[in-house]
């Protein structure tokens, strides 16, 4: 039975509302397997490859290179089995004329982000899906809810997953009292229980992994279990050249050396990009806060902070590490007791949650019901 499937452009992230193709991966007549990466595309943010979600041919590529189109419009027809082309027209033609370019479904965004004051501190936080062990998102320095675009909606399959903005971060209050792991998860606890979470699995990248681990530590009762994503917290090494260069850089020519070790593939370093993080940088106490926080956190490029043994006792942990990570050395995941779960991947830097999105969500989530036990 022959099946004709459309590729879309994807919404990534709640304000996508438009990319542009930057390159097809794929020619027509490629055969194609669920998960291939077939084109790239930009965004106002990011550039990023679009997977595909089935198998079969490729027989249609309908965008151009650089050509700029609405979420939800129609990049591609690939085939599953036979068709001819009449059917495959028919398709196309149907498609064309019920797509509305911004329309409801494109302009959908889902759930939005939610800015609360707690503590005394305003704090953003986005939440997805609903029943199931909630998870927790948690960024790492100069991050914030977005560096979870491409795995909030897919781990929301089934349970609540609520990612946010950590203090002197994104869009949560800058001020910061002792810039250090504890005021850092007592923002996290605070935001569990505006949520009536009693208990949840903590997913930390970076910076985010030591915050993780110093919650399970001071507060176990409240952690199901423990994802480490490039996780601070499990040595000493880490990259000083990179936050002091990131802390220090005013312009985007500045900024582009540091932000580019974040990734394998530098061409993830758009423009865009650089200019967001340049506005983040310029916004009133954010480079106070990122001051205080490399200095407290990561004084003269060592960690201050080593947790590995929280690890050591029966709390469930997945730990996930692109090898080629030049920010914390893959070397810090060796050497775990063998009750964690340890997975490198080849080819992947720092960003690895964003670059190698699908084998990470599947990772996470085939890790999960060890912590519903």
């Amino acid at each position: 039975m022959s099946q004709i499937h459309t590729l879309t452009m994807p919404k990534w992230g709640l304000s996508m509302s438009e990319g542009r193709v930057n390159a097809w991966l794929k020619t027509e007549g490629d055969p194609i397997t669920k998960g291939d990466e077939v084109l790239d595309v930009e965004t106002d943010k990011i550039s990023s490859s679009v997977e595909a979600p089935f198998s079969g041919t490729l027989h249609r590529c309908l965008a151009r290179e650089d050509e700029t189109l609405a979420v939800g419009a129609l990049l591609a027809i690939v085939v599953e089995g036979e068709a001819s082309d009449e059917e495959i027209e028919a398709v196309i033609a149907r498609f064309q004329e019920d797509f509305v370019p911004g329309g409801e479904d494109a302009a959908d965004a889902g759930p939005q982000a939610q800015r609360i004051e707690l503590d005394g501190r305003p704090l953003r936080y986005l939440e997805r899906g609903e029943g199931g062990l909630p998870l927790m998102l948690i960024h790492g320095f100069s991050g914030d809810l977005d560096n979870w675009l491409f795995n909030h909606e897919a781990l929301a399959a089934g349970r609540r997953v609520i990612a946010l903005d950590l203090p002197g971060h994104g869009q949560s209050g800058k001020t910061l009292a002792t810039a250090d792991l504890a005021e850092l998860g007592a923002a996290v606890l605070a935001l569990l229980d505006h949520l009536d979470i009693p208990r949840a699995v903590l997913v930390g990248h970076s910076m985010g992994g030591a915050v993780a681990l110093q919650l399970a530590q001071t507060a176990p009762q409240r952690v199901a279990g423990l994802v480490l994503i490039g996780g601070a917290g499990l040595g000493a090494e880490i990259n000083g050249d990179y936050l002091q260069g990131f802390v220090a850089a005013t312009s985007r020519n500045q900024l582009k050396g540091p932000v580019s070790l974040l990734f394998s593939d530098p061409g993830l370093v758009t423009r865009p990009l650089l200019e967001d993080l340049l506005k983040y940088k310029r916004l009133e106490g954010v480079d106070q806060a990122l001051k205080r926080l490399a200095g407290t956190l990561f004084p003269n490029g060592q960690q201050a902070q080593v947790l590995r043994p929280v690890l050591d006792g029966d709390l469930p942990a997945l730990v996930i590490w692109g090898k080629a990570d030049a920010i914390i050395p893959v070397q810090h995941a060796e050497g775990l007791p063998g009750t964690v779960q340890v997975e490198i991947l080849e080819g992947q830097g720092h960003m690895v949650q964003m670059e190698a999105a699908d084998r990470v969500n599947a990772l996470i989530q085939a890790f999960l019901p060890r912590c519903e036990r």
